[in-house]
């Protein structure tokens, strides 16, 4: 298992410094240039849109609304990368790796929007609802059968087993360091009650995480606003620090870039998921007027993620201190910073707050392999084993290794984005047209109403003609 591990870690730094950070930083600038800044000119009309309350089902009955599909994306967006992931950034690539992590977070809101709003385009009704993701436009907007299955296999691989692992390993140290519980208790506590919900389908997951993510982010938020208040005086110097750290020239193995940079990338990737293909899965599933509706409500979730989320836990755990040279993995850390501020009993917040975070991940998670296993083939027996698999894969994470499960994460999160940059940046024109119709609607005072044939290519496009748009009025 040593052995695996370093050969995923050399591998990763490879891939990581060569290729993929100069794709997510390139692109994420080409899409906010082309869009005309249309994550920063639009945060208003992002609270406007998510609170739309016309949400008719291709049935005709009531369907997701833009704020359950916002909490289904929120709750995998929403978690270990948020306390466990900034922990371990900012352990290996000191402070400045939290710049990074707003860089990434700014620029990949754009490709959010692109990617969420082509997932809306492109939907098909199934029963009541909607299915879409990358792999439905890379299908039908790119012809391309082949990377449409490629992607979902990947997807379902990396988020309903891989990413699932990283959650529950998460949790396993939260509460082995906090209570002492061992890692094989937690692995089957998290077995069982997984199991409860995603048998129970789609709209049991929207009902819970949209209950869940809301209410223990707010607490957790309020919780690390309180310390920075106690600790005011610290934060110019914080902020200069962060500066400062974010162009050192520390380097990573077997690599070429500063630690800050690698660190700060990866794990914002890995918490706000910009760019990376998953969040459309949720936002096709969402009854809209508009795709570019659902495009700013994922690029809200970006800033909701990294910019509020990630940049408390950064900020708590910064001015405590005491990270370098830690032995603490992770959420570990996260609990240390806590428990120094405000008291021992912060380290069982954390262990809690982490155990509903990384659960409502889980949820959310596991959503998006169902989507993609039902694209691939519709088959009762597929999906059962995909959800034993996915079990399995829980069970596991709580006990493994921390290293192990974050490298195998690192891994087939690189080559899930890079199969769906490749893809949104070719359907670009598409997303842009959508966007052009939206402002001209709002310009004109109107609530933008969608149809395809304002678009040059409407080929693979099965929704959004005027008589079925008309049902969503």
């Amino acid at each position: 298992m040593l052995f695996l591990e370093h050969l995923l870690r050399d591998v990763n730094d490879v891939l990581w410094s060569r290729v993929l950070i100069a794709v997510l930083l390139g692109l994420g600038l080409w899409f906010t240039i082309k869009t005309g800044f249309v994550q920063f000119r639009y945060l208003p009309e992002m609270f406007r849109v998510i609170a739309d309350k016309r949400t008719i089902s291709a049935a005709g009955k009531k369907g997701t609304s833009s704020f359950q599909a916002f909490a289904i994306s929120a709750a995998s967006r929403v978690g270990t990368g948020n306390m466990a992931g900034v922990a371990a950034a900012i352990a290996a690539g000191g402070p400045g790796a939290v710049l990074w992590m707003w860089i990434i977070a700014l620029l990949g809101s754009a490709s959010g929007f692109v990617e969420s709003t082509l997932a809306q385009v492109y939907k098909v009704p199934h029963e009541d609802q909607y299915r879409g993701g990358p792999a439905y436009y890379m299908e039908k907007g790119l012809k391309s059968r082949w990377l449409a299955v490629l992607f979902a296999i990947t997807i379902t691989f990396t988020y309903g087993l891989v990413f699932n692992s990283v959650q529950s390993n998460t949790i396993s140290l939260a509460f082995e360091n906090q209570f002492a519980i061992d890692s094989e208790v937690i692995a089957i506590i998290l077995f069982v009650f997984t199991a409860i919900v995603i048998f129970g389908g789609l709209k049991s997951i929207a009902n819970v995480t949209q209950i869940i993510v809301p209410v223990m982010a707010i607490l957790y938020i309020l919780l690390a606003i309180y310390i920075l208040i106690t600790n005011i005086t610290a934060i110019p110097d914080m902020l200069t620090y962060i500066v400062s750290n974010a162009f050192g020239i520390r380097e990573v193995a077997g690599g070429g870039f500063g630690a800050a940079i690698m660190m700060g990338i990866k794990r914002g990737l890995f918490s706000n998921e910009a760019g990376m293909g998953s969040a459309p899965n949720a936002a096709a599933t969402a009854e809209v007027t508009h795709p570019a509706k659902q495009g700013l409500i994922q690029a809200l979730g970006v800033f909701f993620d990294t910019i509020l989320i990630c940049s408390a836990t950064a900020f708590v755990i910064i001015t405590a201190g005491g990270f370098e040279g830690s032995k603490a993995d992770g959420i570990q850390l996260t609990q240390n910073a806590f428990t120094f501020h405000i008291g021992d009993w912060a380290g069982g917040f954390i262990a809690i707050a982490i155990l509903l975070f990384a659960y409502s991940s889980i949820l959310g998670n596991y959503y998006y392999g169902e989507t993609n296993i039902t694209y691939i083939r519709d088959s009762k027996v597929g999906l059962f084993l995909y959800r034993i698999g996915a079990l399995l894969m829980v069970a596991f994470g709580a006990i493994a290794s921390f290293d192990f499960v974050w490298s195998l994460a690192d891994l087939t999160m690189a080559i899930m984005a890079l199969i769906n940059l490749y893809a949104i940046a070719r359907l670009f024109k598409i997303a842009n047209q959508v966007l052009q119709d939206y402002r001209r609607q709002r310009k004109a005072g109107k609530d933008p109403v969608f149809y395809r044939d304002v678009l040059d290519d409407q080929e693979g496009i099965e929704y959004w003609d005027r008589e079925q748009a008309e049902h969503s009025k």
